[in-house]
Protein backbone atom coordinates (compact mmCIF):
# COMPACT_ATOMS: atom_id res chain seq x y z
CA UNK A 1 0.00 0.00 0.00
CA UNK A 2 1.24 3.49 -0.81
CA UNK A 3 1.48 5.91 2.08
CA UNK A 4 -1.06 8.16 0.38
CA UNK A 5 -3.74 5.49 0.74
CA UNK A 6 -3.43 5.05 4.48
CA UNK A 7 -5.76 7.83 5.68
CA UNK A 8 -8.47 7.82 3.04
CA UNK A 9 -11.22 7.09 5.54
CA UNK A 10 -12.85 9.86 7.60
CA UNK A 11 -11.40 10.30 11.07
CA UNK A 12 -13.27 11.28 14.21
CA UNK A 13 -12.12 13.84 16.73
CA UNK A 14 -9.24 16.27 16.67
CA UNK A 15 -6.08 15.54 14.72
CA UNK A 16 -3.88 16.35 17.69
CA UNK A 17 -5.66 15.46 20.89
CA UNK A 18 -7.85 17.56 23.13
CA UNK A 19 -6.01 20.88 22.86
CA UNK A 20 -7.34 21.87 19.43
CA UNK A 21 -9.86 24.70 19.10
CA UNK A 22 -13.51 24.07 18.28
CA UNK A 23 -14.27 24.65 14.61
CA UNK A 24 -16.81 27.35 13.95
CA UNK A 25 -15.61 27.88 10.37
CA UNK A 26 -13.80 25.63 7.91
CA UNK A 27 -10.93 23.90 9.65
CA UNK A 28 -7.80 22.32 8.24
CA UNK A 29 -5.59 19.51 9.51
CA UNK A 30 -2.47 18.22 7.77
CA UNK A 31 -0.89 14.86 8.54
CA UNK A 32 1.66 12.30 7.42
CA UNK A 33 0.01 8.88 7.24
CA UNK A 34 1.79 5.84 8.65
CA UNK A 35 1.52 3.19 5.90
CA UNK A 36 0.69 -0.49 6.14
CA UNK A 37 1.58 -2.86 7.68
CA UNK A 38 2.69 -0.45 10.42
CA UNK A 39 -0.69 1.30 10.53
CA UNK A 40 -2.55 -1.91 11.39
CA UNK A 41 0.09 -2.98 13.91
CA UNK A 42 -0.18 0.34 15.72
CA UNK A 43 -3.98 0.36 15.55
CA UNK A 44 -4.07 -3.07 17.23
CA UNK A 45 -1.53 -2.00 19.83
CA UNK A 46 -3.45 1.19 20.62
CA UNK A 47 -6.68 -0.78 20.98
CA UNK A 48 -4.98 -3.24 23.33
CA UNK A 49 -4.16 -0.34 25.68
CA UNK A 50 -7.89 0.47 25.90
CA UNK A 51 -7.75 3.60 23.75
CA UNK A 52 -11.24 4.15 22.23
CA UNK A 53 -9.76 6.28 19.43
CA UNK A 54 -7.79 3.33 18.05
CA UNK A 55 -10.55 2.38 15.61
CA UNK A 56 -11.28 5.98 14.60
CA UNK A 57 -7.88 7.61 14.13
CA UNK A 58 -5.32 5.85 11.90
CA UNK A 59 -1.67 6.16 12.90
CA UNK A 60 -0.21 9.45 11.71
CA UNK A 61 2.14 12.34 12.40
CA UNK A 62 0.26 15.62 12.76
CA UNK A 63 1.92 18.52 10.95
CA UNK A 64 -0.90 21.06 11.36
CA UNK A 65 -3.48 20.56 14.06
CA UNK A 66 -7.04 21.91 13.91
CA UNK A 67 -6.70 25.36 12.32
CA UNK A 68 -9.51 27.58 11.07
CA UNK A 69 -9.23 29.20 7.66
CA UNK A 70 -11.39 31.94 6.19
CA UNK A 71 -9.85 31.59 2.73
CA UNK A 72 -9.89 27.99 1.50
CA UNK A 73 -8.37 28.80 -1.91
CA UNK A 74 -5.45 30.66 -0.33
CA UNK A 75 -4.95 27.75 2.07
CA UNK A 76 -4.81 25.23 -0.77
CA UNK A 77 -2.29 27.34 -2.67
CA UNK A 78 -0.19 27.72 0.47
CA UNK A 79 -0.14 24.00 1.30
CA UNK A 80 0.65 23.00 -2.29
CA UNK A 81 3.49 25.55 -2.47
CA UNK A 82 5.06 24.36 0.79
CA UNK A 83 4.76 20.69 -0.19
CA UNK A 84 6.24 21.34 -3.65
CA UNK A 85 9.37 22.81 -2.06
CA UNK A 86 9.96 19.76 0.18
CA UNK A 87 11.59 16.68 -1.32
CA UNK A 88 10.34 13.25 -0.13
CA UNK A 89 12.16 12.07 2.98
CA UNK A 90 12.60 9.08 5.26
CA UNK A 91 10.91 8.74 8.66
CA UNK A 92 11.93 6.20 11.28
CA UNK A 93 9.91 5.50 14.42
CA UNK A 94 12.10 4.42 17.33
CA UNK A 95 10.86 3.56 20.81
CA UNK A 96 8.40 5.32 23.10
CA UNK A 97 8.08 8.46 25.20
CA UNK A 98 5.26 10.31 26.94
CA UNK A 99 3.96 13.85 27.30
CA UNK A 100 2.93 13.11 30.90
CA UNK A 101 2.21 14.91 33.18
CA UNK A 102 1.34 17.76 30.80
CA UNK A 103 -0.81 15.57 28.54
CA UNK A 104 -1.93 11.91 28.94
CA UNK A 105 -0.26 10.72 25.75
CA UNK A 106 2.24 7.95 24.98
CA UNK A 107 3.86 8.13 21.57
CA UNK A 108 6.47 6.68 19.24
CA UNK A 109 9.50 8.89 18.71
CA UNK A 110 10.21 10.26 15.25
CA UNK A 111 13.96 9.75 14.87
CA UNK A 112 15.05 10.12 11.25
CA UNK A 113 12.82 12.74 9.63
CA UNK A 114 12.35 14.78 12.83
CA UNK A 115 13.96 17.88 11.32
CA UNK A 116 12.01 17.57 8.07
CA UNK A 117 8.70 17.22 9.94
CA UNK A 118 9.56 20.23 12.09
CA UNK A 119 10.50 22.33 9.07
CA UNK A 120 7.32 21.30 7.22
CA UNK A 121 5.22 22.20 10.25
CA UNK A 122 6.85 25.61 10.52
CA UNK A 123 6.23 26.40 6.85
CA UNK A 124 2.71 24.99 6.79
CA UNK A 125 1.59 26.68 10.03
CA UNK A 126 2.24 30.12 8.52
CA UNK A 127 0.47 32.47 6.13
CA UNK A 128 -3.24 31.61 6.02
CA UNK A 129 -2.70 28.86 8.64
CA UNK A 130 -0.68 30.95 11.11
CA UNK A 131 -1.81 30.71 14.73
CA UNK A 132 -0.41 30.42 18.23
CA UNK A 133 -0.14 26.87 19.55
CA UNK A 134 -0.65 25.81 23.16
CA UNK A 135 2.46 23.61 23.07
CA UNK A 136 5.69 23.55 21.03
CA UNK A 137 5.49 21.29 17.98
CA UNK A 138 6.95 17.83 18.52
CA UNK A 139 6.48 15.26 15.72
CA UNK A 140 5.25 11.92 17.06
CA UNK A 141 2.83 9.03 16.51
CA UNK A 142 0.31 8.63 19.34
CA UNK A 143 -0.12 5.06 20.61
CA UNK A 144 -2.17 5.74 23.76
CA UNK A 145 -4.26 8.76 24.78
CA UNK A 146 -6.55 9.34 27.75
CA UNK A 147 -6.21 5.82 29.13
CA UNK A 148 -5.30 4.74 32.66
CA UNK A 149 -1.82 5.33 34.06
CA UNK A 150 -1.33 1.57 34.10
CA UNK A 151 -2.24 1.31 30.42
CA UNK A 152 0.09 4.21 29.54
CA UNK A 153 2.90 2.50 31.45
CA UNK A 154 2.16 -0.69 29.51
CA UNK A 155 2.29 1.20 26.20
CA UNK A 156 5.65 2.74 27.09
CA UNK A 157 7.05 -0.65 28.08
CA UNK A 158 5.60 -2.82 25.34
CA UNK A 159 6.58 -0.60 22.44
CA UNK A 160 9.91 0.59 23.85
CA UNK A 161 11.84 -1.44 21.28
CA UNK A 162 9.53 -0.61 18.37
CA UNK A 163 11.46 0.30 15.22
CA UNK A 164 10.10 0.91 11.73
CA UNK A 165 10.57 3.29 8.84
CA UNK A 166 8.93 4.56 5.67
CA UNK A 167 9.33 7.18 2.98
CA UNK A 168 7.11 10.25 3.09
CA UNK A 169 6.14 11.36 -0.42
CA UNK A 170 2.91 13.23 0.33
CA UNK A 171 0.85 14.80 3.10
CA UNK A 172 -2.88 14.48 3.71
CA UNK A 173 -4.89 17.70 3.74
CA UNK A 174 -8.05 17.21 5.80
CA UNK A 175 -11.15 19.30 6.30
CA UNK A 176 -13.24 19.16 9.49
CA UNK A 177 -16.88 18.82 8.48
CA UNK A 178 -20.11 19.75 10.24
CA UNK A 179 -20.54 16.21 11.60
CA UNK A 180 -17.26 16.41 13.52
CA UNK A 181 -15.35 14.11 11.17
CA UNK A 182 -12.09 14.82 9.42
CA UNK A 183 -12.45 14.13 5.69
CA UNK A 184 -9.58 13.88 3.27
CA UNK A 185 -9.63 16.79 0.86
CA UNK A 186 -6.41 16.06 -1.04
CA UNK A 187 -3.16 14.10 -1.03
CA UNK A 188 -0.54 16.78 -1.62
CA UNK A 189 2.59 15.39 -3.26
CA UNK A 190 5.99 16.44 -1.92
CA UNK A 191 8.52 17.85 -4.37
CA UNK A 192 5.89 18.33 -7.05
CA UNK A 193 7.37 21.69 -8.02
CA UNK A 194 10.87 20.34 -8.63
CA UNK A 195 11.99 19.56 -12.13
CA UNK A 196 14.30 16.57 -12.66
CA UNK A 197 17.86 17.66 -13.38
Amino acid sequence: MRISESLDQPMAGALNGSHSPQCTARCVGIVIAVPEPMASELKDARASFGDPMAALVPAHITLVTTTETDDWDATLRHVRRVAAAQEPFRVTLEGTASFRPVSPVVYLNVDEGFDECTALHKELQSGPLARDLAFPFHPHVTVAHDVSEQSMDEAVSRLCSYSAGFTVDCVGLYEHDATGLWKLHEHVRLGAGKQPS
